[in-house]
């Protein structure tokens, strides 16, 4: 199918579903991560003390941040030279290798330092394909969109990633109300991540079958990111934002049992309200941002989100209760998404297709790498250092200033706005 085609037609759902399910696995991934922390801190890195074990595991997460970068380089560019379909069939059949291979790792009391060292390699090769993923995906997706439908073409990514979330919320939550501590901490946490990997062998089929959007026939264009740099600074800035801001949030199920010392169950089931209000927002900046542009759609949640993140956490910490986790959790979710959704977007369509996908994996792979991978073990740290229950508050709301100063500096590219419907 030619991309002219493909961008009046669209693309059917089951393949839209394909290149989706990448990303739905990444945050799963993630969440499940988060959800276990202190269950697989136990398994590989027992200490006597708790603290201990935790932050040892959210640094081993913080690892697999790091081979972000070299995989949005390598798999990114691979994209860009051979086509999105091949690097996007090798970072999902690495993403495969990555959660299951943790899961069949045997703890530390069975075999030793030998235990960490091999889940570390798989967080490593993780790290890489979840690098490798967002860039070709993303720019697959836009490419083969309707040019009045790209914003929800590209929403629909970040309504898999936090269908991933919410999926890991219901499996968690019901892991936790089934079993006990001690059979979550033995194998209960292994059976979320091979949920997880079951997914895989349907990923690789459906994007074996793919048509490319790689046009060949177009004339290139200069593939050196030099001239794009101030596209790449403003697309980190605002990536950073949704970075600090999502995995803050995510966060909460951890931060409502360490920190408030909550029912486990309770504290499950608030990712499963952010998972439900994610999904929901995800989709509605998606259609509104094609219909009103990106700026505004950026804009105006990220401002309510820097005025009401520190009155909500104040309303989790002060009361306590199921209702304020629920509630504050579900107002700061919906916020992000709605801001959120059009970053990824603006950044993708300001850069010509012989960059666009090895660009964006890397600026993405860089602000998942610099603050993904090190929000939680700030934010736990900062707590257990102070002892205010309000750090996540104050390390959003300066993720979101920086955010704010690149939405209102970088070029509106909403067709809607520009009136420019060609996008090659």
């Amino acid at each position: 199918m030619a991309q002219a085609d493909m961008q009046q037609q669209g693309l059917p759902a089951h393949q839209i579903a394909a290149v989706a399910i990448g990303n739905a696995l990444s945050f799963y991934d993630f969440v499940c991560y988060a959800f276990f922390a202190t269950q697989i801190g136990r398994t590989f890195f027992p200490s006597a003390d708790p603290t201990i074990s935790l932050l040892a595991s959210l640094a081993t997460f913080g690892v697999g941040f790091f081979t972000r970068p070299l995989g949005g380089l390598i798999i990114g560019r691979m994209a860009d030279r051979i086509g999105r379909k091949p690097a996007m069939m090798l970072s999902f059949g690495l993403m495969g290798i990555g959660i299951v291979g943790p899961a069949l790792t045997p703890s530390y009391h069975s075999i030793g330092i030998a235990a960490p060292a091999l889940f570390i390699l798989f967080r490593l090769i993780q790290g890489f394909a979840l690098g490798g993923e967002v860039g070709p995906t993303t720019a697959y997706l836009i490419e083969a969109a309707p040019p009045m439908k790209r914003g929800f073409y590209a929403a629909i990514t970040y309504a898999t990633q936090d269908g991933g979330v919410l999926v890991a919320g219901l499996i968690g939550t019901a892991l936790a109300a089934s079993l006990s501590d001690a059979a979550l901490t033995s194998w209960g946490w292994r059976i979320a991540f091979l949920v997880g990997a079951s997914i895989i062998p349907f990923g690789l089929y459906v994007r074996r079958n793919l048509p490319e959007t790689l046009d060949e026939s177009i004339e290139d264009v200069p593939t050196r990111l030099g001239p794009y740099l101030r596209i790449a600074i403003l697309g980190l800035m605002m990536l950073l934002t949704g970075t600090v801001c999502n995995y803050a949030i995510e966060y909460m199920t951890t931060y409502a049992i360490n920190t408030l010392h909550m029912d486990t169950t309770v504290a499950f089931g608030a990712t499963v309200v952010i998972g439900i209000f994610n999904v929901t927002f995800d989709l509605v900046s998606g259609w509104t941002t094609d219909r009103f542009g990106r700026k505004p759609v950026m804009i105006l949640p990220y401002v309510a989100l820097f005025l009401l993140t520190l009155p909500a956490f104040y309303f989790i910490s002060h009361y306590r209760t199921v209702f304020a986790l629920y509630a504050a959790s579900a107002l700061l979710a919906s916020l992000q998404c709605w801001g959120g959704g059009p970053t990824l977007t603006t950044v993708t369509e300001s850069l010509p297709r012989r960059i666009r996908a090895g660009a964006v994996a890397v600026i993405y792979a860089i602000s998942i790498a610099a603050f993904g991978g090190t929000t939680q073990f700030m934010i736990s740290w900062i707590i257990a250092a102070t002892g205010n229950p309000l750090a996540p508050a104050f390390y959003m709301m300066g993720g979101i200033a920086i955010g704010l100063i690149a939405m209102a500096t970088i070029k509106e590219t909403a067709p809607v706005k520009t009136g420019i419907t060609e996008f090659r």
